[in-house]
């Protein structure tokens, strides 16, 4: 029945009806009006049709209705990513967002600009909403506190920016006191003009004590901390070996030397390789990914709670897997010396990098060797020791040269170093470490790489409904303002709607003082990749066909696709759309808690530091600079922060916005984008999550004629 109300709402002579002209437009007997309103009331609740006066139903945008989902940022402002893969991203003003809150599914209205006799007048990209279709999240987490009048809770997630109200608490099974952390359960909320209101379901306790930082991440986000008992009760029907029924129609490659590359703390190891020099100076490679679709079938528990986890979340103290560890960490993680089933895509490649040829098919294996990512670089900087670290050396050789060509081909390097925070026993941070993208990484994600976009380059041939991966192009106004910014600070940049300039002025930046800086700004200015059933190509990897099928041990979209590439019975096209959007949002929740998760560590690092009397030093790099301050990134703390002007008490600092940066009255110090510079933490706010820092002074000021003869020589200059 909703294929026929969307068929009718289409066509071009259709006129706005309401349900009873609806029953007879559709030809549907009378005792069909109940059905028919239900599915009238799930279309408009997923924002495929719109209800207008006097409850006739079109599709939205006949009425100039877009649905998506709303992103919210700090500021309140709002980015609403239409359900319509066609339309592009809509910026919805913080007066505009109504009661909408972050990731929430809307429903708003595009401005639309009288173009009159011009034409080219372009629509102003801009919207505002006018209906919650769901709420993404019904609970929030935040720090309770006693007004004058009745008790309030700040939120934690500081991209809602008002309290809510809350009666006083009741049997939540303790007494709650003023600064402990609870779970709010969010009542309707009619007008932004109001706080929201709600009522505590959940004390988690004082802040400091132990435990609760982490217990705030997993309720903030909806995190399971368990799996339900039929999901674990069909993982342990499951077994925990391979068994001889399980190898009927698979291709034996347990002879092979198949190895796999992982992070040292890893155990669910997705992917495996193989290579092997063949005839005419060619490479024949093995990409083995593990078979979590002959485990996990659809419709069972395990599929259903997987579908809902959509990924794994790796959490700065543990892992919330998407399967029971009876699959993820045993059955399906490709250990060395068992047999484990895989899907694989087996290469000829040339001595050049490129595919000759490529095949799928379920095969066995018997990995031979686990190596950690530091082994495998330290084995690549001398000569090998064996046929398995001669298989490594060689990998490594071919792994360039296909990184090569994906970079002539129009690939952007947008890698920058990572960070892996270690904990003691009691969830205290003992060490943060820096993590190189080193060629010992290049190597695995190359041919995870090939093997994405052979993948997807084979369904859309067969024009096979799948889920891709997709990245789509920035918008054109936001390069431009990038671009601007760019050239503020005399560097050369051409037109960045062309791919080969925004390659050259990365690889221009990587060699300045300032490209950092600029980098990032870049990469703000770039759109989030996320899922979608239509193949809209990939921009930072410059692929028209990408998907992802290279962990399905944590990402269900690598499932879906599995089956789609392997399974008889297909999924529908509207599942496919459902799924998409779902694991697009699963993904993002899951970022944001990995994310908070580092943050409530490092913010308890810093504060024990501020506490200690002897914050450490740090060094770190000007990104943005203001009126007010200046922003550094924190590479070895893995975070960003401000340089209040405050702060600055060795001179009087003065911005100077044709210039960009700050100048100091008495010392002529400037302050620019991209400056080095090294920090102190001078101030944690855990409310608005925010770490404030101060400049070191690495030498002493000069004496007071110093500064006037050196003021004097500057002076002339300019």
């Amino acid at each position: 029945m909703k294929d026929q109300i969307l068929r009718l709402l289409g066509k071009q002579d259709y006129v706005p009806a309401n349900v009873p002209e609806l029953l007879r437009l559709l030809r549907l007997p009378p005792n069909h009006q109940q059905d028919l309103q239900r599915v009238l009331r799930e279309l408009e609740h997923t924002g495929r049709i719109a209800r207008i006066k006097g409850n006739r139903y079109i599709l939205p945008r006949e009425a100039d209705l877009i649905p998506g989902r709303i992103r919210m940022n700090r500021q309140g402002k709002g980015f609403l990513q239409p359900d319509d893969p066609g339309l592009k991203e809509i910026v919805i003003p913080e007066s505009a967002t109504g009661t909408a809150l972050h990731e929430d599914r809307v429903l708003v209205r595009r401005d639309v600009r009288p173009k009159g006799l011009n034409p080219d007048i372009r629509d102003a990209g801009t919207g505002s909403v006018v209906r919650i279709l769901e709420r993404c999240r019904t609970q929030i987490v935040g720090t309770f506190q006693r007004g004058r009048r009745f008790p309030y809770v700040i939120p934690d997630d500081p991209r809602i920016p008002h309290d809510v109200y809350v009666p006083e608490p009741r049997d939540v099974g303790r007494p709650v006191l003023a600064g402990d952390k609870v779970v709010v359960e969010l009542r309707e909320w009619e007008s932004r003009h109001t706080n929201p209101e709600g009522e505590i379901v959940e004390v988690l306790g004082q802040p400091d004590a132990e435990g609760v930082d982490m217990l705030s991440v997993l309720r903030q986000y909806n995190l399971p901390l368990h799996f339900p008992k039929p999901v674990l009760t069909e993982a342990r029907a499951i077994g925990k070996t391979v068994h001889a029924q399980d190898l009927t129609g698979r291709v034996d490659c347990r002879s092979q030397r198949v190895i796999t590359i992982d992070p040292d703390d890893a155990k669910d190891f997705d992917d495996a390789i193989c290579l092997q020099r063949i005839p005419q100076d060619q490479w024949r490679l093995w990409v083995h990914i593990a078979d979590v679709s002959h485990y996990v079938k659809a419709g069972t528990a395990l599929d259903v709670e997987a579908r809902k986890r959509g990924n794994s979340t790796y959490l700065v103290d543990r892992v919330i897997p998407m399967l029971p560890e009876a699959l993820s960490n045993e059955l399906c993680s490709l250990k060395p010396n068992v047999d484990r089933l895989t899907k694989c895509v087996e290469f000829v490649v040339s001595r050049e990098g490129r595919v000759l040829s490529r095949k799928f098919y379920s095969a066995v294996i018997h990995s031979q060797r686990r190596f950690a990512y530091r082994e495998v670089l330290e084995i690549l900087q001398r000569k090998p020791a064996g046929a398995i670290e001669q298989i490594l050396h060689e990998a490594h050789e071919l792994a360039q040269r296909i990184r090569r060509l994906r970079f002539k081909a129009g690939s952007l390097d947008l890698d920058f170093p990572e960070t892996k925070i270690r904990l003691d026993e009691q969830g205290r941070i003992t060490r943060i470490e820096k993590v190189e993208n080193d060629v010992s990484h290049q190597l695995i994600e190359e041919f995870m790489l090939l093997a994405n976009e052979a993948v997807a380059t084979h369904l859309m041939t067969r024009r096979q409904p799948a889920v891709f991966r997709v990245h789509e192009p920035p918008n054109e106004q936001r390069l431009r303002e990038f671009r601007e910014e760019v050239l503020s600070h005399d560097v050369p940049c051409g037109n960045l709607a062309q791919r080969t300039e925004v390659q050259k002025l990365l690889q221009r930046l990587n060699t300045l003082p300032i490209g950092q800086a600029l980098k990032i700004g870049f990469l703000k200015s770039l759109m989030r990749a996320r899922y979608a059933v239509e193949p809209l190509g990939h921009y930072g990897l410059a692929k028209e066909k990408y998907t992802h099928f290279t962990s399905p041990i944590r990402r269900y979209a690598d499932l879906v696709v599995h089956r789609a590439l392997f399974d008889k019975v297909q999924a529908s096209h509207s599942a496919l759309v459902e799924a998409a959007d779902h694991i697009s949002a699963t993904e993002r929740n899951s970022a944001d808690a990995e994310r908070d998760s580092k943050d409530v560590k490092l913010f308890a690092f810093l504060k024990a530091q501020l506490q200690s009397g002897r914050p450490e030093r740090y060094p770190a790099l000007v990104t943005d600079v203001r009126n007010f301050g200046f922003f550094v990134d924190v590479p070895g703390l893995a975070m960003s922060g401000l340089v209040p002007l405050s702060m600055m008490d060795d001179d009087f600092y003065v911005f100077e916005p044709t210039r960009n940066h700050l100048i100091g009255r008495g010392s002529r110090r400037i302050i620019r984008l991209g400056d080095k510079v090294t920090v102190q933490v001078a101030k944690v706010n855990t409310f608005k999550k925010q770490v404030d820092f101060r400049l070191v002074q690495e030498a002493r000021r000069a004496p007071a004629d110093m500064r006037r003869r050196i003021h004097s020589r500057f002076s002339k200059k300019i």
